[in-house]
């Protein structure tokens, strides 16, 4: 229950400051062109209080969640005067720019979040931006008929050449149930292959274990820091500190991977290659089953290990503002890529995000100590806003933008009939679709995926 008022609340007041940021960009610009503003609302509704400057109510409303402008002569079928203050009585050029003002607001947004992430505090998982080594492969996985081994490097995944795991992880998603070309080093001789991204669950759950495949993420053995009483590690002989070089003769470094190997092996007795204190040590230890696993049950061995070694980054600010750019470039092609293969079916509608989704990821980022987990997730959510409000569809204001064109071309103001039908039409349909996001956020909450077979 705590869980679920955090995300809501978190998740109001984020889609808040981005709708507010949104409609400040088009309040500011349509300001500066001599627009007349008769409405800036902090929020929906009735209003509560507020005051009136010039010809605008600035007001705080009832509802919180983000707000709204209203601008004299902006809506399709409003009655227009010639007045010069109309929005409509301005030239095209001038109405672009008001339009395109709050996309770009949201970007700038994204922007100087970033900038101040790489600024203060910006902490990376290294293996995550180093070479996609594997650490461990499940037999019999998708992975494992590659021919894919513990200590191979992936050199080739989809389109990308020497790919990060971060890299390979997002052009898995991409490529859900369809074919990936993948080139792989083994014993230093390069194999060329493809493999089938086969996946049927929740897309934003997948890992690259669904495949088979555990990173390496650290080189050195794995470092037991400390023991659950009564648990299998503890009654085997396990103690803090003892480095994990081997699993029946396999190296892990890492707990995933170690977790992985134990549900592969179905419980069964692990013998153990311990160094402590220096000197080597072999331990035999049968895992237990326990109701910890993401579907109820998990064998565990009970101990925690040191984490794998992270970077934290504090930039000066101009390499933090480049940091920031290439960041917002490289996560706006993809996301453009992902609407292009929405539309050409080669993602799945599924992996689309509503309301409940963008809850429960803030109430996640909400609950990881300090600000930075928050402020990265608002850039991304930012960004997608801006570049969702730049789709060329009518009530958008991408759509008004290439409205504007047109006329510009045809040098003309289109049928204003025509116009209202178009918004009608489009209205409904970004009704439909508002509805089938929120369907498929329900479908991906737990008590739902549990019925699934």
């Amino acid at each position: 229950m705590h869980f679920f008022l955090t995300s809501l609340l978190s998740m109001l007041v984020v889609l808040g400051v981005m709708v507010l940021v949104h409609e400040f960009g088009h309040f500011a610009v349509a300001k500066l062109c001599g627009v007349r503003v008769e409405v800036f609302s902090i929020g929906f509704g009735k209003r509560l209080f507020g005051f009136k400057r010039g010809d605008t109510d600035y007001r705080l409303s009832l509802l919180p969640l983000g707000g709204y402008v209203k601008m004299t002569g902006e809506n399709p079928g409003e009655e227009t005067s010639g007045d010069p203050g109309e929005f409509s009585s301005h030239p095209r050029w001038q109405r672009i720019l008001i339009a395109l003002a709050g996309p770009i607001a949201n970007f700038i947004l994204a922007l100087g979040l970033m900038t101040i992430v790489y600024m203060v505090h910006n902490e990376v998982e290294l293996f995550r931006s180093g070479p996609a080594v594997v650490d461990y492969v499940s037999p019999d996985s998708v992975a494992a008929r590659t021919g894919l081994q513990s200590g191979d490097t992936i050199v080739h995944f989809d389109t990308v050449n020497k790919p990060t795991w971060e890299q390979v992880h997002i052009r898995s998603l991409l490529n859900l149930n369809q074919p990936v070309k993948l080139s792989y080093l083994h014993g230093g001789r390069q194999v060329d292959t493809t493999m089938v991204v086969t996946y049927r669950g929740n897309p934003d759950d997948f890992d690259a274990s669904d495949l088979g495949l555990v990173p390496q993420m650290q080189s050195t053995p794995l470092k037991v820091l400390t023991l659950e009483p009564g648990m299998p590690a503890e009654a085997g002989g396990l103690k803090a500190n003892d480095l994990i070089v081997s699993a029946d003769g396999i190296q892990l470094h890492s707990v995933p991977a170690l977790l992985t190997f134990l549900q592969d092996d179905k419980g069964a007795p692990i013998t153990l290659d311990v160094l402590r204190n220096q000197q080597p040590v072999t331990l035999q230890i049968t895992p237990k089953l326990t109701d910890s696993g993401p579907d109820g049950k998990a064998y565990r061995l009970g101990f925690s290990a040191t984490p794998p070694p992270v970077e934290v980054q504090r930039m000066p600010f101009v390499e933090a503002l480049n940091s920031s750019v290439s960041y917002n470039l490289k996560s706006s092609t993809l996301i453009l890529e992902v609407l292009h293969r929405m539309f050409t079916r080669q993602v799945s509608m599924r992996s689309m995000m509503g309301p409940i989704g963008i809850a429960e990821q803030t109430g996640i980022a909400v609950s990881m100590p300090g600000w930075m987990p928050l402020a990265q997730l608002m850039a991304v959510i930012s960004l997608n806003l801006g570049i969702f409000n730049l789709l060329p569809i009518p009530i958008l204001d991408g759509g008004l933008i290439v409205m504007l064109l047109v006329e510009s071309v045809i040098r003309r103001d289109l049928n204003q009939q025509l116009k209202e039908r178009i918004y009608q039409a489009a209205f409904v349909c970004l009704l439909l679709f508002a509805a089938f996001v929120m369907f498929n956020d329900i479908t991906k909450l737990p008590l739902f995926s549990k019925l699934k077979p």
